[in-house]
């Protein structure tokens, strides 16, 4: 037993492994370098010029330590065939369990304090101490291990193992990790829901219902309706609109923006394979050129909206302009020269 989940943890780190080099390109890397050295920088000058009144830094400490709390999972690797091949060894699968829930907890408890001592300065410069910031990092452990535990109450029942809820538990575990590696490239074994969205068939009203708009629509009603992407542009908009808003340097902002819409236009992509389970959309009376128009049309649309909710809020938050100029240059590279070249890829592959 043993054997079998150790294989199925080298598999799945292996993929992991395999779509980050796509993630920690050199474009992506030396981002995450500038970035790194922006808050880095602000962080020193916080403690150089910290504030009288310590309420703001109280409040993010808070928040951000609630956020670390909850934060982790118990990596089980359970698959759906195993309540039925491994029922026999159901002893078993509840000690495999047991380990794996210590094995997560000093995983994340690591990452939890690796965090958290980022946060000692602020409680020396808050006057604290170093004993103060001691018992904090210990109290949020203890809350850790008793999550934990919590958790893993939830993996059993009063007759036995909860079959379905810990296969369930497992498989939205990795479609997370899998969902942040699809931001940067092609991933398999990502599943989707559908959601009707009925508040917002007006949009659907935009594009005339003829022949030749036929891939234009189709596109637009699976973007609407799926419930992973619809809700992955509104975070990336959201994301974009806060580095605009908390970001002081117009020019670091910009980039930050410019990254989340290549992100975004780079998610829509995926929208050219949304009916490949449909085979009678081969049956289409029409030339081939009309899907790639059609992705195209829906790509561009969308991410026109996006940049141009961006401008509007640079107008109001930038001093100076001239940023606003390299965002909207951006923005037409990528719609102009990415998005066809991608989409044809996407018609190659």
């Amino acid at each position: 037993m043993k054997d079998l989940f150790l294989k199925r943890k080298q598999a799945f780190r292996k993929e992991c492994v395999g779509y980050l080099r796509y993630v920690l390109n050199d474009h992506f890397v030396l981002f995450l370098l500038v970035l790194l050295g922006f808050l880095a920088y602000q962080y020193s000058q916080l403690l150089q010029h910290f504030p009288e009144n310590h309420w703001s830094i109280l409040l993010f400490v808070g928040i951000t330590s609630v956020l670390l709390l909850l934060w982790g999972g118990i990596a089980t690797y359970m698959e759906a065939p195993d309540k039925l091949f491994l029922l026999v060894g159901e002893e078993e699968i509840k000690l495999h369990l047991k380990r794996q829930t210590g094995v997560s907890l000093v995983f994340w408890l690591f990452v939890q304090n690796l965090f958290l001592l980022l946060f000692a300065p602020l409680f020396l410069a808050m006057g604290y101490g170093l004993p103060v910031f001691l018992v904090y990092v210990l109290l949020l452990g203890v809350g850790k291990y008793f999550l934990f535990r919590q958790k893993a109450s939830k993996f059993f029942t009063e007759t036995g193992l909860d079959w379905d809820y810990v296969i369930s538990q497992e498989s939205k575990r990795k479609q997370v990790l899998l969902r942040f590696f699809a931001l940067f490239t092609q991933v398999k074994g990502i599943s989707n829901s559908v959601k009707r969205r009925a508040y917002l068939d007006f949009i659907l009203k935009a594009v005339q219902k003829v022949p030749g708009k036929i891939w234009q629509n189709l596109y637009l009603r699976s973007y609407l309706r799926n419930g992973d992407l619809f809700a992955l542009s509104l975070r990336l908009l959201l994301l974009s609109i806060l580095a605009q808003v908390f970001i002081e340097q117009a020019w670091i902002a910009t980039a930050v923006v410019v990254l989340f819409n290549y992100l975004l236009l780079f998610q829509l992509l995926a929208l050219y394979h949304a009916f490949d389970y449909q085979y009678l959309t081969q049956l289409f009376p029409l030339d081939e050129g009309q899907k790639e128009k059609g992705l195209q049309a829906v790509v561009r649309g969308l991410t026109s909206f996006v940049l141009f909710v961006e401008l509007i809020v640079g107008l109001v938050t930038f001093q100076e302009k001239l940023p606003l100029l390299a965002l909207l240059g951006a923005g037409l590279v990528l719609l102009v020269l990415y998005l066809p070249y991608q989409v044809k890829r996407q018609m190659q592959d």
